[in-house]
């Protein structure tokens, strides 16, 4: 959740799911309990929501950085070679070559592609999640394979 959107108590929402999961009347969790979501429109790449319990803008700005969250079991299947968020974060990380380089702690969304933030021994790495570098993810072995490219690790040039 980024922020209340309006004075009404309306919230501001990043996608990071297809947004048919964020409809209105769908049971949520938000900060931890359970609600329902009244209604919804878009606004580019963000939702605008108007949560049960939310009753003005304070509430709202009080729960920034909240995740509004859905039953795994009611997510949508994604296409092959697409993964939730929540499947990517605490997978292990090698090259190609097999030396492990640490695990996904977080994916930043970009214009130009999402990047895996891998946080390894002693150093945090970001990773383009591009098919360049990505060779392999492999959410039931908890693996991803990438490959390294000159300047993605500290210390290249």
């Amino acid at each position: 959740m980024l922020g209340a959107w309006g004075p009404r108590g309306d919230i501001k929402v990043e996608l990071l799911a297809p947004d048919t999961v964020l409809k209105p009347a769908r049971r949520v969790l938000l900060g931890g309990r359970e609600t329902v979501i009244e209604r919804a429109g878009k606004s580019g790449r963000f939702l605008h929501m108007s949560i049960a319990g939310i009753a003005n803008r304070e509430e709202a700005v009080a729960l920034r950085g909240q995740y509004l969250q859905v039953p795994e079991e009611e997510l949508p299947p994604l296409p092959d070679g697409r993964y939730y968020r929540f499947q990517l974060v605490g997978l292990t990380v090698r090259s190609v070559e097999g030396r492990e380089l640490g695990q996904i702690s977080d994916v930043i969304s970009t214009p130009e592609s999402d990047v895996f933030v891998i946080s390894g021994p002693g150093s945090e790495i970001l990773v383009p999640a591009t098919d360049e570098i990505v060779r392999d993810v492999n959410v039931a072995e908890g693996t991803v394979t990438i490959e390294l490219v000159p300047g993605l690790l500290p210390g290249d040039n």
